[in-house]
Order: structure tokens, then C-alpha cells, then sequence
């Protein structure tokens, strides 16, 4: 009989949130700004909320199916077999380690009756999950997700499961040291990938004398002239539009990634690579700089399979794999609930 259940995407301006069918995919879903005011006990309050909200709707509307479970995808480093998250960015006052896990199935049980598994995971590796199961890596028995937004993150997939490492860490492209001696420094980490290609820097690596973007007539434009406000998204414009500052920007992010993933490949026998995230949007300007640099820093007998595809799911691949997890928990994480 089909599954359905519910996958969380906590993040530290949204919580997203969704019935997801194990054939069907997104059911319904609701977004809500996180409470981040509240702390950890009051933003598990909310996620209770909200999954009694939608656990009430599915009950109500669906006709058949078992109820798998809660998967939650989280920022920060997660102890994925003791569902406890450690230092989560933009979710101020939650410390060194909270159990997320036992308190929001306590609170859900305490408060809504509702007794149910829960699993939580990195956000990023629930990403990656979920573009296993049902996105662009669905075809991939090994790959590796990175996201390009305003950091980089990233999750491995081997054998068709997730790969965490032994402390819940693996997959953290964004800190792979590309450039020991730059001047760019980020988390105190000099020449990190997210250091270099992290968004705030592409605009930053666009207005830098090698670029020159100032000069650029379009880009003035788009941005009425305040550099200030110069996005991604006005740098992607540009570009198609045959902008010389744009393609040069795009194609040094390009560059950039392609060592990154050159590194992987080296050291993981990894060769697909499902790139995601709001930057990601601006596709082959990213896609084919990377590629030639890929090749270019990897040897010979490491180019045969070699590939780089679009994520498919966009902004809702981690509600997808936190919902994958409980479908395939037994096989998929190995935990004990």
C-alpha cells in the first residue's frame, strides 16, 4: 500500500512543509516564516503546529496509505542516529547541541496526540535524497548534489544512499580549500569554495578590476546605477544578453566549481554532479565552464562518465528527501527509532 508523509525543510527565514505521497510527490504543502525569536523550544512548537495542521488534512483527505512518518531537514550539523542538531546557522540561541528529534516528537505527542517516527537530517543531505528519489539524480547510482545560493552546500549519494560520515559532516563542498594562499576568507577558512563563489562574493568577484562591471553600461542599467543592489540575477540577465563583465563573471564561478568538483572526482571516483540552488538558475553560463574545468583538472583516465545536470526540484528538494527518508528508512539510514 502507497506511503504518504510529512517532510520539513527548517530553514532560518522559512519553514516549508508538506504531505508527500510516496508516488505522488507534493500532496499539499504550506510555507511559514520561522519563529526564530522563540528559540529552539518555541520553534519546535511551531513545526508541531504545523505538522498537526497538515496531519489533520491528510487524515481527512486521503483515501488509502500508512503514514511513514516525519523526516525534517535541518541547517547546521546533524547527529543524525541521536536526532540532535548542533550550531545551526541563522537559527540564533540553539547552541551547541538540541535534541530536535525527541523534543518535537514529544511535543507532538504531549500536545497533539500525535505519535508518530521522526527522523531529522542535514538539510543538504535531505536535498540530495531527495533528487535521488525523485530529481535529477534519480538516474545516478553515485553522485554528489551541490546548492549555490548564498552559501554552497552539498550531499553525496553512494549506492543509491546517503552518505553522512562518521560525525554527520560529509558532503561540505562549500568549505574545499581551492585557493590556501588568496586573500579571501570565510568562517576564518582562507580560499574555501563558498569563500569564493558563496553569492554575496559573485557580485563582489563581479565588480573587482578583473571584472570591471561598473563599466558595463547593462549592468548600470539593471541596477539603476547602484552597484549596491547588483544580484545574481541581474549578472545572469546580462550575460544572455551577450554582456562581456556578466559572461567573464560567470565563467570564473564556472572555473571555480569545476576545481571543486575536479577535487571530488580525484579523491571519491565520483562523476555525476547534480548542481542546485537559486544561482544554479543560471545554468549552462555555470554548467559549461565547470565541465571544461573539470576536465581540464582531472586526469584522462577520470574523464569516462563524467556529467554535470540541473537539480530538478528546486527550492522543494529537501522537503521531498526529508519525506523520502521515512519511506525508505530501514534501508536508507540504518537507524534505530
Amino acid at each position: 500500500m502507497p506511503s504518504w508523509a510529512i517532510g520539513i525543510d527548517l530553514g532560518g527565514t522559512n519553514i516549508k512543509i508538506a504531505v508527500v505521497g510516496e508516488s505522488e510527490g507534493i500532496l499539499f504543502e504550506d510555507t511559514q516564516p520561522t519563529d526564530t525569536a522563540a528559540g529552539p523550544d518555541g520553534v519546535v512548537r511551531q513545526l508541531a503546529f504545523l505538522v498537526d495542521a497538515l496531519y489533520q488534512r491528510a487524515a481527512e483527505t486521503l483515501d488509502t496509505g500508512l503514514f511513514a512518518g516525519i523526516g525534517l531537514g535541518a541547517p547546521g550539523a546533524v547527529d543524525a542516529a541521536k536526532g540532535a542538531l548542533s550550531y545551526p546557522p541563522n537559527l540564533p540561541g540553539w547552541g551547541q547541541r538540541y535534541d530536535l528529534r525527541d523534543q518535537l516528537r514529544l511535543r507532538l505527542e504531549q500536545a497533539h496526540g500525535i505519535k508518530a517516527f521522526v527522523i531529522i537530517e542535514n538539510d543538504a543531505n535531505a536535498a540530495a535524497y531527495g533528487e535521488a528519489i525523485f530529481g535529477g539524480g534519480n538516474a545516478f547510482r553515485d553522485f554528489m548534489l551541490v546548492t549555490l545560493g548564498t552559501g554552497v552546500g552539498g550531499g553525496i549519494i553512494l549506492d543509491r544512499k546517503l552518505y553522512r560520515g562518521p560525525f554527520g559532516t560529509a558532503g561540505e563542498i562549500g568549505f574545499m580549500i581551492v585557493d590556501f594562499e588568496g586573500t579571501s576568507v570565510h568562517a576564518g577558512i582562507r580560499g574555501t569554495i563558498e569563500g569564493l563563489i558563496g553569492k554575496e562574493r559573485i557580485v563582489e568577484m563581479a565588480c573587482s578590476p578583473e571584472m570591471q562591471a561598473e563599466r558595463s553600461p547593462r549592468l548600470a542599467e539593471l541596477c539603476n546605477r547602484d552597484f549596491s543592489r547588483l544580484s545574481p540575477r541581474h549578472l545572469e540577465q546580462a550575460a544572455k544578453e551577450g554582456d562581456e563583465a556578466a559572461l567573464r563573471t560567470w565563467e570564473r564561478v564556472g572555473f571555480i566549481l569545476g576545481v571543486g568538483l575536479a577535487n571530488v572526482t580525484a579523491l571519491m571516483d565520483i562523476r555525476k554532479f547534480v548542481i542546485g540552488g537559486g544561482i544554479a538558475a543560471a545554468g549552462e553560463l555555470i554548467f559549461e565552464p565547470a565541465m571544461m574545468q573539470l576536465h581540464r583538472s582531472t586526469l584522462p583516465s577520470m574523464h569516462d562518465g563524467l556529467e554535470i545536470v540541473p537539480a530538478r526540484l528546486g527550492n522543494k528538494a529537501g522537503i521531498y528527501g526529508a519525506a523520502a527518508l521515512c519511506f525508505n528508512a530501514e534501508k536508507s539510514s540504518g537507524l534505530d527509532d
